[in-house]
């Protein structure tokens, strides 16, 4: 283990430890409890005090199979519209095999439903809320007016219910909804409360790329789990040892001997990953947070830090029927997180797909109009995220642009030892260089999410050219730290 990596966990706990003594960070086990929560409502999980906490042994890898998250069916088609009813609820999943932990989820499943969208073609999502805190759904990486952004203070009540409309005017991409409920983000995100949004186009259609079964949506993410299997939850980064493949515990699954589209999520609330093969196999990414990228790029690694989102092609033929090949994390493994996914070639089958040297083209860049600076500061004797210094406030304006603008937003994140990464709602970009140097071709596409390494700094190409105006948001997508305060307004202007 590396100073650095102690550092890093010392100062994340310590950064942890402060909330809890600002009384903003509280862990809860229990679905009894309905005592005050804060801004969104009453707290469905009971007070426990951390000392009293010990996490239960991490599970066996490769003794459970990794399941497929369930595709959402629609209550109602027309024409123009898909129309979904998918309220938020309490129920439990079998996360550790025999034992039923309680979660919040969207649908019911752990994580949740997955809906498959059209460019171009309206998707309705009717939502009740169940339980006992205020919750607001986001779409991340949506482009959509500002009523259905599902902002921080824009919360469906306990026992309320609202309707959100997705248009979808976006070019295939893997998108994922997950709540945005400020001070109760984190909690809620953790406990379950996310799932994929898959859009295709008919650029994605016409070409040769793995499809049906062997299209594979995969959220990677950690928990900590208690003795009795219930979830503990707190902001620190070390009581979160457990990986999740699509809610289950670094399980196996079983592959035909030829190419698979993976689209990876990293569902974490702070961890990030850096996978590979544990052959060090290369494999073949085709799409980022936005959409396809230009050219396939040929890789052996995939970093993605929180809510990040890559479509990677692995070609299975390579390895004889009966064998395995391991997906591992290369960021600071340790060796409850280094074995994420065991691969097992069982049969073989007849492939016709194929990855062609051209995958999408990507709208024009325009010459920028200015240059914003913005810092991400951490105090971890406090537990404060800010921006640029400042806490987020809803009241305040921190940005103000106008619509069609293009401008280059440099991020700094200030922190030696802390990782940052920064999310803009509505609006895609392009990333110039982190710390002067360009991006990889991974990175080289479109993203609405940027890794932001300690002390780094990045500059990204925002152009603000879709039809909406009104506010919005930006900010740290390690969700815990955007429960801190690391967020800010952003007012798009005509």
């Amino acid at each position: 283990m590396t100073t650095s990596r102690r550092e890093l966990l010392k100062l994340m706990t310590a950064a942890g430890a402060a909330l809890t003594a600002s009384g903003l960070l509280i862990s809860r086990t229990s679905l009894s409890d309905t005592r005050a929560g804060g801004p969104a409502g009453a707290s469905p999980f009971a007070a426990q005090p951390v000392a009293a906490q010990a996490l239960a042994p991490i599970v066996t890898p490769f003794r459970t199979a990794m399941p497929i998250p369930p595709v959402a069916r629609p209550v109602s088609v027309t024409s123009t519209t898909d129309t979904y009813s998918i309220p938020v609820t309490q129920t439990t999943a079998e996360i550790i095999p025999g034992v039923r932990t309680p979660v919040l989820t969207y649908g019911g499943s752990f994580p949740g439903p997955t809906i498959k969208a059209r460019s171009g073609r309206r998707v309705v999502v009717r939502q009740p809320n169940r339980i006992t805190t205020g919750t607001s759904m986001h779409l991340h990486g949506a482009v959509v007016d500002p009523a259905n952004d599902g902002g921080p203070m824009d919360l469906i009540t306990p026992g309320g219910q609202r309707t959100y409309t997705y248009p979808n005017p976006q070019v295939a991409a893997t998108l994922w909804y997950h709540d945005h409920a400020h001070h109760m983000e984190a909690e809620h995100v953790y406990r379950g409360m996310s799932g994929f949004y898959l859009i295709s186009d008919d650029n994605e259609d016409a070409l040769p790329l793995p499809r049906g079964t062997y299209d594979v949506p995969i959220v990677v993410r950690d928990i900590g789990l208690n003795p009795d299997g219930t979830l503990f939850f707190d902001h620190n980064f070390d009581t979160r040892p457990q990986i999740l493949v699509n809610g289950k515990p670094q399980p196996y699954f079983q592959v035909a001997a030829r190419k698979y589209r993976l689209r990876i999520l990293n569902g974490s609330n702070q961890r990030p990953f850096e996978f590979r093969l544990s052959d060090g196999g290369e494999f073949t990414q085709i799409a980022s947070d936005r959409g396809l990228l230009p050219a396939p790029y040929t890789t052996t690694t995939l970093p993605l830090s929180p809510a990040e989102r890559a479509d990677i092609v692995v070609d299975f033929s390579r390895y004889p029927v009966g064998s395995s090949v391991v997906l591992e994390n290369a960021y600071f493994p340790e060796p409850s997180n280094k074995e994420i996914l065991r691969f097992d070639v069982v049969r073989s089958a007849y492939d016709p797909s194929s990855v062609p040297a051209r995958l999408a083209t990507l709208p024009p860049t325009a010459a920028p109009t200015q240059t914003r600076n913005y810092t991400l500061d951490f105090d971890v004797q406090t537990g404060a995220g800010s921006i640029s210094g400042k806490t987020w406030d809803e009241q305040r304006v921190d940005t103000t642009v106008r619509q069609g603008d293009t401008e280059v937003w440099e991020i700094k994140n200030t922190h030696p030892f802390i990782p940052h990464n920064f999310h803009i709602h509505l609006v895609d970009f392009r990333i110039l260089d982190i710390d002067g140097k360009p991006p990889t071709p991974g990175d080289a596409g479109l993203k609405d999410t940027v890794r932001i390494g300690p002390g780094e700094t990045a500059r990204i190409l925002v152009h603000f050219d879709f039809p909406y105006s009104g506010r919005y948001y930006y900010h740290c997508h390690l969700i815990d730290h955007s429960s801190m305060g690391m967020m800010a307004n952003l007012e798009i202007t005509r």
